[in-house]
């Protein structure tokens, strides 16, 4: 027996999850056992294989494997430490799990492992790399088979279902703004690092001067990094609509083609995710922080366009007919109206941090305030865009770094119900949405429907992470007394590096 075959028979399994997880538990549909075959037929081209889940603040985690030990990994599943449920924005813990955590998740005591399987279907080689490396994202279980409770994507695949029951399906269209900075020579931010405290955020300077919108020239002065940028995201196969400069300075936004609501969510991540790693290693930092603490900068936001098709008809449900007098179907304002009904009490997953608040304020004209909506208006939260058998809305309320899964989970669960109750928008006067995160955390707790989307234990987990973030951030300004409306350093580097 050679040395290495020793080495292989003795670390047999370890860290992977369990012999035959997911045949014993049913976990893959016929598409994804198909899937699962044209992954094995490509691994004799790749070296490393990233196994990914989402956290719940939206962040990529994952353990990069030999594609041997991926063989074994793809259908056995690997274990992961929950550490990521366990800690805030700034790797404080918030969720105790060395005594009852309160959330309701047993195998949290002691920090156990769960099981992340990998999905075939998203399987991707990520482009221009030396060593040849894939992605795959996972789904999380327990160790008895069942799915996490406090997994983001379970989430999305159990409101998609509610869809599927009434033979409908959700469309998604993904609108971003973000930041391209240039670094300059600074400290890699570990001074004064540690848990719940973020040492100096990236050095950087601004790339143009900004506040000339879709000037073609500005977006020149950025096209060396940003074309190929493009370029890679079509190799990862998402379906780029638009790269354009926004009004900040160095800010881009980037659109997509319509898609399924999960494969949006799994674009998002993987575009956010591949998009800070691509800058980084040509000497640039991307971010996606809604307000960094740089001069002149203006907010960024994530737009998310919404539709619905029947399955039975292949129709636009959104679409409304020869003689409607509104830009919208009745079932298209019904689901409008569940979107106001529910966006306060809903807005932490779609803004969730102390940063992304100085964007819904009036001073930023075309940011919402209120849970309104109008045809072809940008300052409305929900802006409809009439167009036949394109009709859609459009949700202007989103922070570019939230959790994708939660986010469009939250956004369709509240169109459901109010496709559920059939109601049009009303005309009263519209609710204020949060102007804090203190504040969408006490709407957030308060709200039963969130806890009908999300269950208890993701409920609570999130709440708990929030408030330790919130509580955190309101210690710093105990000290520091910043100017009011301001954004603090505190965010700055807690949020612009990390997002």
């Amino acid at each position: 027996m050679t040395m290495s075959r020793r080495w292989s028979l003795l670390g047999d399994g370890s860290g992977v999850g369990r012999p035959s997880f997911v045949t014993e538990f049913g976990l893959w549909d016929d598409e994804q056992a198909a899937a699962a075959e044209k992954v094995e037929a490509q691994l004799d081209d790749v070296d490393l294989v990233r196994v990914v889940f989402c956290d719940p603040h939206g962040l990529a985690r994952s353990k990069t494997v030999p594609v041997n030990v991926f063989r074994t990994v793809l259908r056995n599943g690997m274990d992961f430490s929950p550490g990521p449920f366990l800690f805030d924005t700034g790797h404080a813990v918030a969720v105790d799990f060395l005594a009852d955590s309160g959330v309701g998740v047993g195998e949290l005591l002691g920090a156990g492992d769960f099981v992340l399987v990998p999905d075939p279907r998203t399987f991707q080689v990520l482009p221009v790399r030396e060593q040849r490396t894939a992605w795959v994202l996972g789904n999380e279980y327990l160790r008895d088979g069942t799915p996490h409770p406090l997994a983001s994507r379970e989430v999305l695949r159990r409101v998609c279902a509610m869809y599927a029951d009434r033979h409908l399906v959700p469309v998604i269209g993904l609108e971003v703004e973000w930041y391209l900075t240039r670094r300059t020579a600074g400290p890699v931010g570990n001074e004064g690092n540690g848990f719940g405290r973020q040492g100096p955020a990236p050095s950087v300077e601004a790339v143009n001067p900004g506040y000339q919108f879709n000037l073609d020239s500005y977006y020149d002065a950025v096209a060396d990094v940003a074309d190929p940028l493009a370029a890679m995201l079509m190799a990862l196969g998402l379906p780029l609509r638009t790269i354009e400069h926004e009004s900040g300075p160095g800010q881009l936004e980037t659109t997509f083609d319509p898609m399924l609501a999960l494969d949006a969510a799994d674009a998002m991540l993987l575009f956010r995710t591949q998009i800070k790693q691509e800058c980084r290693r040509r000497g640039y930092h991307a971010s996606f922080m809604t307000l960094p603490r740089l001069d002149g900068f203006d907010p960024s936001g994530w737009h998310l366009h919404q539709s619905v098709t029947s399955t039975a008809t292949s129709r636009n449900l959104f679409a409304p007919d020869a003689g409607t007098a509104g830009p919208l179907s009745p079932a298209g304002e019904a689901y409008v109206q569940g979107l106001l009904a529910h966006a306060r009490e809903l807005c932490l997953l779609s803004v969730p941090t102390v940063n992304g608040y100085h964007r819904l304020a009036p001073r930023f004209t075309l940011s919402p305030t209120a849970a309104d909506w109008r045809e072809e208006d940008r300052s409305a939260m929900v802006r409809v865009l009439s167009g036949g058998s394109s009709t859609h809305v459009e949700n202007r309320v989103g922070e570019p770094c939230a959790n994708p899964y939660l986010v469009i989970a939250s956004q369709l669960y509240a169109g459901l119900a109010g496709l559920d109750a059939g109601a049009a928008p009303g005309g009263g006067e519209p609710d204020g949405l949060p102007t804090s995160l203190d504040e969408a955390i006490d709407a957030f707790r308060a709200s039963s429907r969130a806890e009908e989307l999300l269950g208890t234990p993701l409920k609570t987990c999130l709440t708990k992470l929030k408030e330790s973030e919130a509580s955190r951030f309101r210690a710093w300004c105990a000290t520091e007394h910043p100017p009011a409306d301001h954004v603090t350093e505190w965010e700055h580097r807690e949020y612009f590096g990390v997002f």
